[in-house]
């Protein structure tokens, strides 16, 4: 179950960004602010050793005390982050993976609606369903 997903744009500016309580909010802004520094240099290698350069998920960024957070990078340069908690032992990798998956499917879904303008903040209801339904997932 994740408790913040964040889209993140190329200039890494958030375009989306859903937590599980709004007070909480500020504090995600901050972990997922932090976790680009991770996602370009773990971007940098992949493109440098480019053993698989279609491999979009980049795994685990750093886990805190509390939260676990993960990353994903699209072919364009979209960043998408997602935080676990720490105690959550059941979610494995590959459901990470299709988390992911599922999260990089609804994006271009919305990016396709022809009345979205790349990098406005995203404002689509079904894309704000698959992030809740991940959310209320456990």
């Amino acid at each position: 179950m994740a408790v913040c997903v964040a889209v993140i744009a190329k200039e890494n500016h958030p375009l989306f960004l859903r937590t599980m309580s709004p007070e909480e909010e500020l504090k995600f802004h901050y972990t997922v602010h932090t976790s680009l520094d991770v996602v370009e240099e773990k971007v940098s290698s992949l493109t440098k050793s480019s053993n698989d350069p279609r491999e979009l998920y980049l795994g685990l960024l750093y886990p805190t005390e509390d939260y676990k957070v993960y990353g994903y990078v699209t072919n364009t340069k979209i960043k998408f982050v997602v935080v676990v908690e720490s105690a959550n032992n059941f979610l494995r990798d590959n459901e990470i993976r299709m988390m992911f998956q599922r999260l990089h499917v609804a994006y271009t879904d919305m990016f396709c609606n022809p009345f979205y303008n790349a990098g406005e903040n995203i404002t689509s209801r079904r894309f704000e369903k698959v992030v809740e339904n991940m959310m209320k997932q456990d």
